[in-house]
């Protein structure tokens, strides 16, 4: 019956974020920074991830925790969020205090941007800590509608702007304050579907509760921070490593690829979090996972492959669609997208691994994502720009997420499952094989590559059934089964 809500459940949720999401990315953001341009648009994403940098100090690993802990235990939701909430909300005003000592005496951020995103920031953080309860007590539908409903409002909001009407234009800081009022109303609405799950509330402030709470998240928010940083740090190193401009430029141009890879990215990150609260039940009560982990592994990773190896074949043609025509950047999309494969292996290990406890050995792996990540940076970014830190971001995203798998073998004793890597190896090969042979099957002209592209996926989705990753009998019976 776990399996087959898990499939349920995990259907509506990509449904709903795939009518939405992709219509944010692929037509909203793309026409905001052409609107704005690159410069500009550059100096807005440098500081957007850096206050997602900082974002540690706002929920301290609070979400991660609180996942876990209320999915083991939903009885202590209305005994723990009050309180919880009373710290977060001080967490908030650290988190603004920092951010601002930080981004505008020491980095010379634009103070007004820097604090309106950052109060982005606590809004976005509120919102997850609150939907934390929510997938625990395994209301997944409802938190499917509610991952959708800032973007929803936001892009209502843009649209207006785009269209210039009621005398509305297009600027940095009015594509920041709709980000806003999303995230706001956002907040609202599941701050009033989490408290009609409590009993009782009344805000409070306990210092023991406290202290307790941040000592056993400490090592949930050293994991988020370290993962934070070699995810988002490339943007600004990008900024203050390129002279003037140049910065900020190639900053607007890494933004254009790796826009792309943040919506797949967010899939893989609705699905985890699906993952987290099931993990934590079985584990909980010793039932086997190996089946669970198996089924989860085939069906992200399967379409994680089809994207990323036919983005090293299409890539011009989606920037050209996409940027209506500028194609400025679309090596350094070909080079990102591969990130969701490793990305993808991070959010089913590295989710089973957190689900456990098995934080320790999580982290060195973070740590040694950061320290891989920075070193390559700082020596390709001054020589080949955007481009070289889109190279490093691959190369710690796959190694990452190898070190994850690996250490899940280790520690829940999986074996190695043969079979299995044997059909990966062969659908890994065919996959470059059918785009390599498709792409020009019509055509080059005009429109033609998408018709090779609807052909690509049809061949890749028969090979996914003739190599086995996907098993019609297993799915069919999941879906079944009762």
């Amino acid at each position: 019956m776990q399996k087959k809500k898990f499939i349920f459940d995990l259907g509506i949720l990509l449904v709903l974020n795939l009518l939405i999401k992709p219509f944010w990315t692929i037509i909203i953001e793309p026409k905001v920074q052409g609107q704005i341009g690159n410069i500009d648009y550059g100096d807005y994403f440098a500081i957007f991830n850096f206050s997602l940098i900082l974002n540690i100090l706002l929920d301290f690993g609070l979400t991660n925790f609180n996942n876990r802990n209320i999915a083991q235990n939903s009885h202590l939701l209305s005994k723990h969020f009050s309180k919880m909430l009373s710290l977060k909300f001080a967490l908030g005003l650290f988190y603004m205090i920092i951010s601002v000592l930080v981004g505008f005496f020491l980095l010379k951020f634009q103070f007004k941007l820097l604090v309106i995103l950052c109060i982005n920031s606590f809004c976005l953080s509120f919102t997850l800590f609150l939907r934390s309860n929510i997938q625990a007590l395994h209301l997944f539908r409802l938190d499917s509608v509610i991952s959708v409903l800032d973007r929803v409002i936001m892009i209502l909001l843009l649209v207006v702007m785009l269209l210039h009407m009621f005398g509305l234009q297009m600027n940095v800081m009015n594509f920041v304050y709709a980000q806003t009022i999303g995230y706001v109303i956002t907040s609202f609405v599941c701050f009033f579907v989490v408290l009609n799950k409590t009993h009782t509330f009344k805000l409070n402030w306990d210092w023991a509760f406290n202290r307790m709470i941040l000592k056993k998240s400490f090592p949930f928010a050293i994991l988020v921070l370290l993962m934070t940083f070699y995810n988002r740090l490339d943007s600004l190193m990008i900024k203050e490593m390129l002279p003037g401009n140049i910065g900020n430029e190639q900053s607007g141009i890494y933004a254009k690829g790796f826009r792309l890879l943040d919506a797949a990215n967010q899939i893989a990150y609705l699905f985890s979090i699906q993952l987290i609260p099931l993990f934590s039940r079985m584990l909980k009560n010793k039932e086997n996972i190996e089946n669970i982990v198996k089924l989860s592994f085939t069906i992200l990773i399967t379409p994680a492959l089809i994207v990323s190896i036919s983005t090293i074949f299409y890539a011009q043609h989606f920037f050209e669609k996409i940027y209506t025509g500028d194609t400025l950047g679309y090596p350094i999309l070909a080079v990102l997208m591969n990130c969701f494969t490793g990305v993808s292996l991070t959010c089913i290990f590295g989710t089973l691994l957190t689900a456990s406890g098995n934080l320790r050995k999580q982290n060195y792996v973070a740590l040694g994502g950061i320290l891989v990540n920075v070193v390559l940076n700082l020596i390709l970014i001054p020589r080949y720009q955007a481009m070289g830190s889109a190279v490093s971001s691959l190369v710690t995203q796959l190694i990452t997420g190898l070190l994850q798998v690996y250490l899940c073998y280790k520690v829940f004793h999986f074996k190695v499952n043969k079979r299995l890597l044997t059909s990966l190896a062969f659908f890994i090969a065919g996959l470059f094989f059918i785009n390599y042979f498709t792409m020009d099957l019509i055509g080059k002209g005009g429109n033609a590559w998408m018709f090779n592209f609807v052909i690509m996926l049809i061949f890749s989705v028969i090979l996914a059934f003739a190599t086995g990753m996907i098993n019609p009998k297993s799915v069919f019976r999941f879906i079944k089964y009762k």
